[in-house]
């Protein structure tokens, strides 16, 4: 088993294929991106969701569960974009809670993945990234992903109501929480340095007791 599988976690334009690029390159662990651009239903999705919802979920869930294998076996310290998790606890559910998912699908869809991920080993350790509507929304804009573009605001937000739900009551494993509103890893080596540095050492405090606080480094 691979001695540091991570998976980073967190909403729609926070942040999560920065960090693990930025993560692998700065630790030289092997990344497993979010299988974003190759799937073929997410511009239809965007454009009809209850339509493509159940499409689209089952394509990204078949996709993530191949990489946490992947993941598990891999010989060398790997990182995930996207945990399997946040597929069924964020999206599929926000989805049928807000009616673009119908009960018989929503049903199906959790009996496979409620099949499946009792066989997965967790990762060591989730990075859960937190930002603001505000933060979010300007970082999706400035990607410019042409289908996301037409992603609402209060879509955004309860995506981010339920990650909240989520990370609080999520027990497989650590956690470490870093909000991102004021970060730039990408222009500014003090940030990038900087969540590196607390990366290792919550990987170092799950190692010696499985447990570790939440971290939210501040810069001036």
């Amino acid at each position: 088993m691979t001695a540091h599988f991570i998976a980073i976690a967190g909403n729609i334009g926070v942040g999560k294929s920065t960090l693990t690029r930025l993560l692998s390159q700065e630790l030289g662990w092997t990344p497993f991106y979010e299988a974003v651009d190759d799937n073929p239903y997410l511009p239809d999705f965007y454009a009809d969701m209850r339509r493509w919802s159940f499409h689209s979920q089952i394509f990204f869930l078949g996709r993530r569960l191949r990489h946490h294998r992947q993941l598990v076996n891999h010989p060398t310290p790997a990182i995930q974009d996207r945990s399997v998790y946040e597929d069924a606890e964020i999206f599929a559910r926000n989805l049928y809670t807000q009616g673009q998912m119908d009960a018989r699908d929503y049903a199906a869809y959790r009996e496979l993945y409620t099949a499946i991920i009792d066989f997965l080993p967790p990762p060591r350790l989730i990075v859960y990234l937190r930002a603001s509507l505000e933060t979010l929304t300007a970082r999706v804009q400035r990607r410019g992903r042409e289908y996301e573009q037409a992603i609402p605001p209060d879509y955004l937000a309860r995506l981010n109501d339920l990650y909240e739900e989520w990370i609080s009551a999520y027990q497989l494993s650590p956690v470490l929480v870093i909000q991102t509103d004021w970060l730039d890893v990408v222009e500014n080596p003090e940030h990038r340095g900087l969540v590196v540095e607390v990366v290792r050492d919550a990987l170092a405090a799950a190692g010696e007791n499985g447990k570790i606080p939440p971290h939210h480094p501040s810069i001036p």
